[in-house]
């Protein structure tokens, strides 16, 4: 199980190209359809909606992918 955040938590996560850090919008706990692809989820396991501090890009992510950023 990975951990839980919370909606307005800023995070981040680690990819090839760096870090890149956002504010969570959004919680799914079942799951649903995002353009055309059926994202699976569940209580024990949420996909996030995370909006980029950068740009207005929205991205779904696993909690285990993410970090905390301390404000």
């Amino acid at each position: 199980m990975s951990s839980h955040f919370k909606v307005g938590e800023h995070v981040r996560r680690n990819l090839e190209a760096g870090h890149v850090s956002g504010v969570i919008e959004t919680i799914h706990y079942r799951d649903f359809t995002r353009k055309g692809c059926t994202r699976h989820c569940s209580a024990d396991d949420p996909q996030y909606e995370i909006k980029s501090d950068k740009s207005d890009h929205v991205a779904m992510h696993k909690g285990a992918s993410l970090q905390r950023v301390d404000p």
